[in-house]
């Protein structure tokens, strides 16, 4: 394994002309370290430990500085990178909500400057495609992480993300496991209308949604992931793995593709169309007929 000089390894280094490359532009534009706290929501004392390499900031929180300072769209692309590969690619839920009541403009950023993006999830409702009712749900449940004071501001944030389904020019995919159907973090009436919800999405010119049934499924279902692309060669692609402590990006031609194969795997053990809708509805028969 190879290392940086004096022991210092490349994700130090990285960390460091992270911390320079911000120090010199909130310089070049004049603003005060007081002003620029303020402008960005993080106290004074972060910008300075930012600013000397001992505080590492989030990826929304750097977009945030490069827009406060004036920074081009290049030199945030390249800010919102180094970010990424100071943290070898891994941030934990803890470190993406430091001094924030949630990540919904991080994950809306994504799917902005991606043409196509592909989401699957095995576990729960593709957040895009919620109801309030239970988005408020799913958020009640990550006390952990997520104040309870805060899960109002996550629900409408995540509501507004949704908008971007009916932007033209872009395309969405989804995959759902049965289990993500069947799980029922709320009352029958709360299941039967969120059903009810991606059946009615799933109508959309721009939107596919495919649904993998426990039968017939000749694949495990597995963790959930997203692939942002701009819906040609997959060169500019990267894929955001979910996990239980964060999240993971991946940018590697590699790791793309295992995941790209990932999603064709699953995608051909899929239902789509009339034969999705009608297995939706017989999901909200059995939920009517079991009530509470």
């Amino acid at each position: 394994m190879s290392m940086a000089v004096d022991g210092r390894d490349a994700a130090y280094e990285k960390r460091r002309r992270l911390a320079n490359e911000l120090r010199v532009l909130r310089d070049l534009s004049g603003i005060s370290g007081r002003a620029l706290a303020q402008r960005i929501g993080i106290s004074q004392s972060k910008v300075s430990r930012i600013e000397a390499g001992s505080a590492q900031p989030s990826v929304t929180e750097v977009v945030a500085w490069a827009r406060a300072v004036g920074a081009s769209d290049e030199v945030e692309r390249m800010l919102a990178d180094l970010v990424e590969a100071t943290r070898g690619g891994v941030e934990t839920w803890q470190a993406a909500l430091e001094g924030r009541p949630h990540v919904q403009d991080e994950v809306g950023r994504r799917e902005e400057e991606a043409l196509r993006t592909r989401i699957f999830q095995s576990a729960v409702v593709p957040g895009l495609l919620q109801t309030p009712a239970y988005a408020k749900r799913v958020f009640g449940m990550f006390k952990i992480y997520t104040p309870q004071t805060s899960v109002p501001a996550a629900v409408a944030a995540r509501l507004d993300r949704q908008l971007v389904l009916h932007e033209d020019g872009r395309q969405f995919e989804f995959l759902i496991g049965e289990g993500a159907l069947r799980w029922r973090p709320g009352s029958p009436s709360e299941a039967i209308a969120q059903l009810d919800r991606v059946a009615v999405l799933s109508t959309l010119d721009n939107v596919s949604i495919g649904l993998v049934p426990f039968s017939g499924a000749d694949t495990p279902f597995s963790h959930g992931f997203s692939i942002y692309d701009d819906g040609g060669d997959d060169k500019n692609a990267l894929v955001l793995v979910e996990n239980d402590h964060g999240w993971q990006t991946l940018r590697s031609a590699n790791d793309v593709t295992v995941y790209e194969i990932r999603w064709s795997t699953l995608k051909k053990a899929a239902i789509f169309g009339d034969e999705a809708r009608a297995f939706l509805g017989a999901l909200c028969a059995e939920f009517r007929s079991n009530g509470d």
